[in-house]
């Protein structure tokens, strides 16, 4: 990819929207952009992590290894998210691996002492960077209330919502792109492949949803929403 397509990727990024192209230059941003094949690990349980990631293009999938083994995904990141050490926190990522998922990524990277340099000079970074991770910890806390307090047909629901959020518009289904495994779902909301499986089969026979191998569509959005605010 070449430096001009690099600087494109990193300005449709919302955190770099209002940067000029001086600012480009003294931040040297450029630099920071870094390309991950399909299934590539950007970082690893056994590493110590002190960098920041911004997502601009693909998915992350984010999971841990349990102790029989089995790899337990805790979070899908799509294009406009961040991950890594949110918190600017150090080495605090034990135990958690970052893995390029379904295809190449490419992301922004940043060391923590780096990063917070630079919302020491540019204030509005700092505003818009609080803004999107509590955006994102926002949906963490969600999942985990319902996790504790719904059942698994409005979790699934919910987290289809979630999913959708961006793409409702009144009176015209949602579609987004359909980049997950029944497994992923089932870790997601803390049930079962052969849960989860069933349960889509429910909700399409009843018209709430479809998935196809490239989409997931919500053409009845009050309904999942009816299930989420009684289960």
């Amino acid at each position: 990819m070449g430096v001009d397509e690099q600087l494109l990727l990193i300005r449709n990024y919302n955190l770099w929207s209002d940067i000029s192209d001086e600012e480009y230059e003294e931040l040297n941003l450029i630099h920071h952009f870094i390309e991950a094949k399909r299934n590539e690990y950007l970082y690893f349980e056994s590493h110590l992590h002190n960098k920041l990631y911004f997502l601009k293009e693909g998915y992350i999938k984010i999971g841990y290894i349990d102790e029989s083994g089995r790899e337990i995904v805790k979070e899908i990141i799509r294009k406009g998210e961040v991950f890594g050490q949110i918190t600017l926190e150090r080495n605090n990522l034990r135990g958690e691996f970052a893995q390029a998922y379904k295809g190449n990524v490419s992301l922004c990277a940043f060391n923590i002492e780096d990063f917070e340099r630079l919302l020491q000079q540019k204030p509005g970074i700092a505003l818009r960077y609080s803004k999107l991770v509590g955006h994102q910890l926002k949906k963490v806390e969600t999942r985990l209330v319902e996790l504790l307090h719904k059942d698994v047909r409005s979790r699934l629901a919910g987290f289809l919502l979630q999913l959708i959020n961006q793409e409702i518009k009144p009176g015209s289904t949602a579609v987004v792109s359909n980049f997950l495994r029944h497994e992923d779902i089932a870790d997601l909301i803390g049930s079962s492949r052969q849960t989860v499986t069933s349960l889509i089969s429910e909700f399409e026979a009843a018209g709430w949803v479809f998935f196809t191998r490239k989409t997931i569509s919500v053409p009845d959005v009050k309904a999942l929403q009816k299930l989420v605010a009684v289960g």
